[in-house]
């Protein structure tokens, strides 16, 4: 039986949050604010202190996405959500975590600060996965499996079938990456949150949503899941200037789409663009907005690109990834600029 206060460290179930003065407030009315100690001269409300729950954003993202503000939590990056995931339910030194191998590399450094086993379980050729082979991995002290998909850098969705055994076979919390999902044509596990009580799903605007600069991360999970990471989050972890970019850019949805719409279409030209080079071994299958590819040598191919003023990333030393490049997918005069350049490589 899935037991949240069981999983939770005792000292965070167990935590009286920090007070702050707009916590304590929750009016609409009051025109005079002298209960946070701030300077009462400035512009554009940048002296008061921002919405410590972000509520207004949250409606707005209930709008886009389709999950109630009271299944969300809004962090600085999707990190800061990681990162929790850790400080309430793993006992530095006692518990553990599970993830698949190769993935996103935060999982694991968010492990080492702090000091919490990290336990790779290691994809198959296809860059597949079963939820026997990630249970096998697990023992009393496994509080958390981490599953992103669409992978990085892998690019591909993670059989649905195996992550929904993973949710029902396992006791801890599974957390879902799904930072690519607005280019997959998967439907996001996001929708399935009421069904499963130890689910907590990512999303970020940094992707699709084209604000990478203003740091804005999200984990959708159970309300009572929710109640525990925003107890330990810092008081006003996401700054005014944030929540009014990202309150901009969730009010044009279809400027969105047509930018993912864009970026699919670039993919598909430039994977069959890669496939025909002559350094190119293998392009795999992807549903985010990059693509991964095996070359002859990565290495000597990612230095001439850096001359060329072209920069992708470098894989090869990433498990299961030897001599593979991961390409972003940019626009078109930048792809193939970079198709054009690599058509010159000897």
């Amino acid at each position: 039986m899935f037991s949240l206060e069981k999983l939770t460290r005792k000292n965070i179930w167990n935590l009286a949050p920090y007070s702050c003065a707009r916590n304590e407030f929750s009016g609409t009315t009051a025109t005079v604010f002298l209960d946070a100690n701030e300077n009462p001269y400035g512009i554009d409300n940048l002296n008061r202190y921002p919405d410590p729950l972000q509520l207004e954003v949250k409606k707005l993202i209930e709008k886009v996405k389709g999950i109630p503000t009271a299944y969300t939590f809004l962090g600085n990056g999707s990190d800061e959500a990681i990162d929790l995931m850790y400080r309430c339910f793993c006992e530095p030194k006692e518990d553990n975590v599970v993830a698949i191998e190769p993935t996103y590399g935060m999982y694991k450094v968010c492990a080492d600060i702090n000091d919490v086993e990290y336990r790779p379980v290691l994809l198959d050729e296809n860059y597949q996965i079963t939820a026997d082979k990630l249970l096998a991995a697990c023992d009393a002290h496994t509080k958390v499996i981490w599953i992103c998909s669409p992978n990085n850098p892998t690019g591909n969705d993670i059989n649905r079938d195996e992550i929904v055994k993973v949710l029902t076979s396992f006791e801890g919390i599974v957390v879902v990456d799904e930072a690519y999902s607005d280019f997959s044509a998967q439907r996001p596990l996001r929708f399935e949150l009421p069904r499963y009580p130890n689910l907590v799903v990512l999303n970020t605007l940094s992707k699709a949503w084209a604000s990478a600069a203003i740091r804005l991360g999200m984990a959708f999970a159970s309300p009572a899941i929710i109640d525990i990471l925003n107890k330990v989050k810092y008081p006003y972890n996401v700054n005014l200037l944030t929540q009014q970019q990202a309150m901009k850019i969730l009010s044009d949805p279809d400027e969105v789409d047509r930018w993912v719409q864009l970026i699919m279409q670039e993919r598909t030209r430039m994977m069959q663009a890669f496939s025909q080079l002559s350094i190119c071994e293998k392009v795999y299958p992807t549903n985010a907005n990059f693509f991964l590819t095996k070359v002859t040598d990565a290495q000597r191919i990612y230095d001439y690109l850096v001359s060329q003023g072209i920069i992708v990333r470098n894989r090869t030393r990433v498990q299961l990834c030897n001599n593979c490049l991961r390409i972003t997918i940019g626009t078109r005069n930048e792809n193939s600029e970079l198709i054009g350049a690599l058509r010159q490589y000897k």
